[in-house]
């Protein structure tokens, strides 16, 4: 499994890219929370490019899917 650092690293500059709780090796609901944090915020090398794609858990919209965009 890639770290983050790997994932962004492998992209070009203004890419648009997926970022996933699989492809990170976290649990939907750390996801969710981080994920959350880089779309209002922006994350290590990307911000978020588009709304969030969310899935219902429990009742619960969490964030399964974050497309960013490499800066």
């Amino acid at each position: 499994m890639a770290s983050l650092e790997e994932i962004v690293s492998k992209q070009k500059l203004g890419a648009k890219f997926v970022l996933s709780a699989p492809m990170l090796g976290m649990d939907i609901a750390t996801f969710d929370t981080q994920a959350a944090l880089w779309a209002e915020h922006g994350g290590p090398g990307f911000e978020a490019a588009g709304v969030p794609f969310r899935k219902v858990i429990d009742g619960q919209f969490l964030i399964q899917r974050l497309t960013v965009v490499k800066v």
